[in-house]
């Protein structure tokens, strides 16, 4: 039988799939399931930055922050926290981390460095095994440069990693001007694991009732392709482990991830769609294509296909968009 043990952020793992922070991911009856159903590790759904900022009785419209709150929204977080407590969420994972032996990370969804870092404490204290910064600056403001945006994830990195002991991972968007070289920076900063990518709220707008709503708030298989190149690309530059996120739906995907250089995957669309039970049919299928191969361990493919390894490493970045287009007028 092959082994599909893998390291990520310091922990072995018994196979590289992980259940990403979402929903799916916000009890204890469910990250049961997930680790019934296979799982090797667990995100727990996000804690905002807001409702840590409400709970220290901090205003959200501090100095850093009014570059990213509107008025208006402050009824709403207000209104969002009385029912997400912080207090439960601690909970949740003292409750988690009795109920399974897989490695459960806290979450917590951030755009400053400010007083809410202190709070990490208390997540290390209530026992999680690790903690994931889910961190996006969206760069809209014209009077911010991309180096004022860029330096808050490395003061929110700096602040949290003096408060903490435990592995330390970033998810990041692929919105920078210079991608690679900000995750290779990224790396350089003490953090265990790089999660490529985040995936955000996508706004649309309802004609007829002229409201704001959501779209595509569940990823599709298509997307696999922009991690995809991304993992390939850094998976073997970077001084920290990579966990691949957004488009993972089968099987097959999981490969690629690994072949591209992955140490791991997050997964969450599939679930809502195809339930828990997919993660042992993603693993049949990663099992299945390893004694196939003739391939022991993950450790005898992993990154066998990242732009290091691969014989045209330019593959990834033009060849192929010349070679799709060579003769269509």
């Amino acid at each position: 039988m092959a082994n599909l043990s893998t390291s990520y952020m310091g922990f072995k793992l018994k196979n590289p799939i992980i259940v990403g922070s979402s929903g799916l991911t916000n009890s204890v009856e469910n990250i049961i399931e997930v680790e019934k159903n296979g799982a090797a590790a667990v995100v727990l759904k996000s804690l905002f930055e807001e409702q840590i900022s409400h709970m220290i009785n901090k205003s959200v419209h501090n100095s850093e922050l009014d570059n990213f709150y509107y008025p208006e929204a402050e009824d709403y977080i207000s209104n969002y926290t009385k029912y997400n407590d912080v207090d439960n969420y601690l909970k949740l994972i003292r409750d988690a981390k009795e109920a399974v032996q897989i490695p459960v990370m806290a979450s917590i969804n951030c755009v400053s460095s400010t007083d809410w870092i202190s709070f990490a404490t208390k997540i290390q204290d209530a026992g999680a095994d690790g903690l994931e910064l889910n961190v996006f600056i969206l760069p809209s403001d014209p009077k911010r440069d991309a180096a004022q945006n860029e330096a808050i994830y490395f003061d929110i990195i700096e602040k949290v990693k003096k408060q903490l002991t435990i592995p330390v991972a970033i998810k990041i968007s692929s919105y920078f001007s210079g991608l690679a070289n900000m995750a290779l920076k990224l790396s350089w900063s003490g953090i265990n694991g790089m999660v490529l990518f985040n995936r955000f709220f996508s706004p649309d707008i309802d004609i007829d009732n002229f409201k704001v709503t959501a779209t595509n708030v569940f990823s599709h298989p298509e997307e696999l392709a922009m991690s995809l190149r991304w993992v390939a690309m850094l998976s073997s530059r970077l001084q920290c482990d990579i966990a691949a996120s957004t488009g993972v739906h089968d099987g097959a995907a999981v490969i690629k991830q690994l072949l591209a250089g992955a140490k791991a995957v997050q997964l969450s669309s599939v679930l809502y769609k195809n339930g828990f039970e997919q993660i042992g049919v993603m693993l049949k299928d990663l099992e299945a294509w390893m004694e196939k191969h003739n391939f022991n361990s993950i450790a005898d493919f992993n990154g066998k296909m990242s732009i290091k390894e691969v014989d045209n490493p330019a593959a990834y970045e033009r060849v192929q968009f010349m070679k799709h287009f060579a003769g269509i007028e």
